[in-house]
């Protein structure tokens, strides 16, 4: 059984970028980085995959091998597998230890509430959000979390990325 502080213990079905299907508790096992975006943000997400992919940059090869990343989405009534698609191909992650991820409108809200992503749609279909990346062990318990997006990593957040993978 996962702990009861787990992210992991989510109910709810996500679909990744290439159609697969899955829960939270099936990446159980490591380390990985969580957070929440949508494709067709112009200027914040963009910067949350850097930040991301920054992190990945900081990190040894085999470090790197060993992070997964998933990054849900905010907007699922617009992105649709073909849009996760094209999203993962326009910002060249490594999928697939990368996965953009869609669930349904609840599950979201869910999410957001566990993460304390908070989120809103404006009237022209874009939302306000809260921006951050949070690293989660191997049982889906949040160690670290980072609002700063930047393609210089937060030193900070890299360091609980490496605990994380040292003690994995």
């Amino acid at each position: 059984a996962l702990p009861g502080d787990s992210v992991l213990n989510l109910a709810g079905s996500y679909t990744d970028q290439d159609g697969a299907t899955f829960t939270l508790a099936q990446r159980r096992g490591g380390p990985q980085l969580i957070g929440m975006f949508y494709s067709s943000c112009q200027l914040v997400c963009p910067m949350l995959i850097e930040t991301g992919m920054a992190a990945d940059r900081a990190l040894s090869a085999d470090e790197r091998a060993r992070l997964r990343v998933l990054l849900v989405s905010l907007d699922p009534e617009h992105d649709s597998v073909a849009a996760l698609r094209h999203a993962a191909q326009a910002h060249r992650v490594d999928t697939p230890r990368w996965t953009l991820a869609r669930t349904d409108p609840l599950t979201v809200r869910r999410l957001a509430a566990v993460l304390d992503v908070r989120y809103r749609q404006l009237e022209n279909g874009e939302y306000n959000h809260t921006s951050a990346l949070l690293l989660l062990d191997g049982e889906g318990r949040i160690l670290a979390r980072t609002e700063r997006l930047s393609a210089d990593p937060d030193s900070q957040f890299i360091t609980a990325v490496r605990a994380a993978l040292a003690a994995h």
